[in-house]
């Protein structure tokens, strides 16, 4: 089984792929879609579009436009959207985010732990400039340090030290790029956990109740070792900040 379907099958039960209890979402989108009674958002990486659907929900005359690589994540979104009764209000396209277009700007740009796509932070923010409406804001939620890392914390993320900077460093990178944050918000150490014993005890009692499957193993074995990795490697080393941009 793949990574991607492994992932689906892990965020079942939190279909924000990112360490954020509901009221820290609900909070961020307030502040993200309060000044426009109407407009357009983008998500940069949509998955199950749970953060364009929840902005439907709350904003009736706004629209939405979600971008992922991973065609059964977007299906699931049409069936949520469908559910939801937003499914007019909301495109979906199977595609690179990298590789999208649209000529008509967006009041709000969203890249929430998908700035991988784009090659990191600051990258991400640059694409985000592209679709960016005058006076727009954007959403985007970035790993830091929290302390000076060991080496298991970046081996146990596939990734290097240099890839994330601590709190006050990620932001004045942003304020040198020519951003503004408006708002913003540090998971807790408990949305941390939530997330991840979310993460890896949805894949593991998939496992547990599919024994017949044919990848019932590996999903057990990606549980176990991503639940070792968090545990023993960045469970407090590694933080998560979303922050509400705007361009000074």
């Amino acid at each position: 089984m793949d990574r991607r379907t492994i992932s689906r099958l892990a965020h079942a039960r939190h279909p924000i792929a990112a360490p954020l209890c509901d009221a820290s979402v609900a909070a961020l989108l307030e502040r993200a879609l309060a000044p426009d009674e109407q407009g357009r958002a983008l998500d940069l990486g949509c998955g199950r579009a749970a953060w364009l659907l929840r902005a439907l929900g709350a904003r009736p005359r706004w629209r939405a436009v979600g971008v992922d690589v991973d065609a059964a994540a977007l299906t699931l979104a049409r069936e949520s959207a469908e559910a939801l009764g937003v499914q007019r209000r909301l495109g979906l396209h199977h595609l690179d985010a990298r590789e999208f277009t649209d000529r008509r700007p967006f009041e709000l740009v969203l890249n929430v732990g998908a700035t991988h796509v784009f090659g990191g932070l600051l990258p991400a923010l640059a694409a985000a400039r592209e679709f960016l409406a005058p006076g727009g804001r954007v959403l985007v939620g970035e790993g830091f340090w929290e302390r000076e890392p060991s080496a298991a914390a970046p081996a146990a993320l596939g990734a290097a030290r240099e890839d994330y900077a601590d709190l006050a460093t990620t932001v004045d990178r942003v304020t040198a790029d020519g951003w503004t944050p408006v708002y913003g918000h540090v998971s807790s150490r408990q949305e941390w956990d939530d997330y991840e014993f979310s993460w890896t005890g949805t894949a593991a009692e998939w496992a547990l109740d599919h024994p017949e499957h044919p990848d019932a193993a590996a999903v057990r074995a990606a549980a176990e070792l991503h639940r070792a990795q968090w545990l023993h490697g960045y469970r407090g080393t590694l933080g998560f900040v979303t922050l509400l941009l705007r361009r000074d």
